[in-house]
């Protein structure tokens, strides 16, 4: 005897070798032998052979026509044996009833499985509702292939053109348009990236590094919507002072100015001006709107996406000609030893006699022409002076650093400057410490350190950069937290530390400006009328979204940088390149901040010269392979690398390039991006 039995939900025959109360002993046609229970058995029968019954029962399965089944079934339950004999008209047999069982199993749309052998045929609404629902996805999977057959053919299908983006970087996985993507990437053997530039979906890697971005941080676009640019009081005095500017040739949000005047007792008086929009921008009101929403000005090698819209940039810049808002600081200082007597917080009109720019600089403001008083240039005696300044300042905060169990800055590092135009990029080197940047450099530190003592002692919280080693004593991390309240910034060598500067580019700047405005106006009651108070929700909430948006912009920054220097490597048609080592594996280029882990590297010291070839790089994933052609057998010299221990980060893919200050950003941020980077060594203890 012979028996068809379901099993796991699988239908199997098999040959009975004996019987014991409720159960056979079944033998396989592979030989298995397996034990059934008579419960599990749906036919029992003599011919045919277990295997050509089967074989016969699919080809009547395959026969059946289910639309007339499900219409001769009715609409009671109904055991497969009587379907059977209606379906047929004649009692089924063996082949016929295993064949109908397996038709009535494979149409679960059609029929509803109610018990061993027994279904119930689906009610006429449901079964139609099923039907479409097939019907619909078979024209799906139809459309899903043609979309799969044009992106292997580089076409994007035009109903994709309008989704590239969110097919890229958020998609839904349900959507078929996503699916006949993915299909074609497993296809093709690529990711959706590259065959979204084979297709022409998206321009070039920039585009593609550039859609990401705005995608994730600007979901609703980077312009700006229309406004009424917002005046300043009337009544503020003019500044009797001629102050100038020193930036980059691209600065166009020029934040500070800096003047000098000469006091009849000897004394001479230093102002550094600040553009001043917390002037006219209120809390909530729709410009601040639109800074809270973006928080900083995004900077990236030839161009930038600015906090506030353009025509409130050119009303508040410190542009040159022009009588400009401001907020000032006035240090006064005793020339005997850059003694500061006294300082002074006011809100004027400041007249902006200069913007000079550190291109037309650069090559004739040194150090040897600074202090041999050669060269001539605009504001040189101001400059001069200046510099005397900022070398005390420097010193100051070195000594600083020192106290806190820090070693001095390291100016032997080398900056990079890129200017891309026309899609070609420049790569220039600048010496860190050059004379300019450290004036201004020097300058809003200060600016920033005096501002946030006003604040504190005057009891109005404010957005302070803390930096320290925190729990773990001189051998911990140093770690940059932003606070409500002062704190050492023990990095720059100062006992607190404001962002307060850049109030057009840093939405930090803007709200420590209102609260300085409050108390240069208001004086001691200024903690009353001041926009946020102590332990203001709206504060903490502010200093949260900063933090994580100006990481998100400082990733996009150095990933931009890093493409543009493996666009410069075939630019300029580079296949071996100079480097030197920053630690173990971890090598930068020496004429472009490009940093590479170079895996197998031989053991070299810090700063040790070495020789690459270039065999391949990446545009779209921003990797780039490298081999070693040798290590310079001459001592390493002093070379532009920090000793730190933040030099390995994850690049892309591997590990993370290392954040160069844009030519246009702030220079007190330049300074603190360089410290960031430090993970500042620290001397252990002195002994007891």
């Amino acid at each position: 005897m012979n028996v068809f039995f379901e099993e796991s939900g699988d239908f199997k025959v098999g040959s009975v070798l004996s019987t014991a109360g409720e159960a056979y002993q079944v033998e396989m046609a592979s030989g298995k032998r397996s034990k059934v229970k008579a419960k599990d058995v749906l036919l029992q029968y003599e011919k045919p052979a277990p295997e050509e019954l089967l074989e016969q029962a699919r080809a009547v399965a395959a026969d059946v026509d289910l639309d007339f089944l499900w219409e001769v079934a009715g609409q009671e339950e109904f055991g497969f044996a009587e379907l059977g004999a209606e379906y047929f008209g004649h009692a089924p047999l063996p082949a016929e009833a295993a064949g109908l069982i397996l038709a009535l199993h494979t149409a679960p749309v059609y029929f509803h499985k109610k018990g061993r052998g027994r279904y119930k045929a689906a009610p006429e609404q449901t079964l139609k509702a099923a039907l479409a629902g097939i019907e619909k996805k078979k024209q799906q999977a139809i459309v899903q292939q043609g979309y799969v057959d044009e992106l292997k053919a580089d076409r994007l299908p035009p109903s994709m053109a309008g989704i590239v983006h969110q097919l890229l970087f958020k998609p839904d996985k349900n959507t078929i348009e996503y699916k006949a993507l993915e299909a074609a990437c497993n296809e093709l053997h690529t990711t959706p990236a590259r065959l979204m530039l084979a297709v022409g979906g998206i321009g070039s890697a920039k585009d593609l590094h550039m859609a990401k971005f705005l995608f994730e941080s600007f979901p609703r676009g980077h312009g700006f919507p229309e406004v009424t640019v917002p005046q300043p009081p009337a009544n503020l005095p003019v500044a009797d002072v001629e102050a100038f500017s020193i930036d980059d040739v691209t600065t166009t949000e020029i934040d500070d100015a800096i003047s000098i005047v000469h006091l009849d007792d000897g004394k001479v008086r230093i102002g550094i001006h600040i553009a001043a929009p917390g002037l006219a921008i209120r809390p909530d009101d729709a410009i601040d709107k639109i800074a809270r929403a973006r928080l900083s000005t995004v900077y990236m090698p030839g161009d930038k996406i600015t906090m506030l819209p353009d025509a409130v940039v050119d009303a508040y810049t410190l542009a040159e000609g022009k009588t400009c808002p401001a907020l000032s600081l006035y240090a006064t200082l005793d020339m005997a030893d850059w003694t500061v007597v006294s300082t002074e917080t006011r809100a004027e009109m400041v007249p902006i006699a200069n913007n000079l720019r550190h291109n037309d600089l650069d090559d004739v403001v040194n150090e040897e022409t600074l202090a041999s008083g050669e060269g001539d240039y605009p504001r040189k005696a101001e400059l001069t002076l200046l510099w005397g300044w900022a070398q005390h300042l420097e010193a100051g905060r070195m000594a600083k650093r020192e106290a806190f169990g820090l070693r001095p800055e390291q100016n032997n590092r080398v900056d990079f400057n890129f200017y891309v135009e026309d899609d070609v990029v420049t790569i220039t080197r600048r010496k860190r410490g050059a004379p300019l940047d450290k004036i201004v450099a020097e300058l809003m530190i200060f600016a920033n350190s005096t501002w946030g003592k006003l604040m504190h002692d005057h009891g109005v919280p404010g957005i302070y950069r803390s930096q320290g080693r925190g729990v773990g004593g001189w051998n911990a991390k140093m770690q940059v937290r932003m606070l409500t309240h002062a704190a050492p910034h023990e990095g720059l060598g100062v006992d607190q530390y404001a962002w307060s500067t850049s109030p057009l580019r840093r939405y930090t700047d803007l709200v420590n400006q209102w609260q300085i405005l409050a108390v240069a106006e208001k004086g001691v009651m200024a903690p009353l009328v001041a926009p946020f108070k102590h332990k203001d929700a709206n504060l903490f909430a502010i200093v949260s979204a900063f933090d994580a948006a100006y990481a998100a912009y400082a990733d996009f920054q150095a990933n931009m940088e890093r493409y543009w220097c493996l666009r410069w490597l075939g630019q300029e048609d580079k296949h071996q390149v100079e480097a030197v080592v920053l630690k173990d594996e971890v090598l930068r280029l020496t004429d472009i901040p490009l940093v590479i882990r170079l895996p197998g590297m031989p053991s070299a010291p810090r700063g040790a010269a070495v020789k690459l070839d270039v065999l391949r790089w990446d545009e779209v994933d921003l990797s780039i392979e490298t081999r070693l052609l040798e290590i310079e057998a001459a001592a390493p010299a002093a070379v532009d690398f920090e000793e730190d221990e933040e030099e390995d980060k994850t690049l892309a893919g591997e590990t993370v390039p290392e954040l160069v200050p844009d030519p246009d950003q702030p220079a007190d941020e330049k300074v603190e991006v360089a410290e960031a980077a430090d993970d500042v060594d620290a001397a252990p203890p002195a002994a007891v």
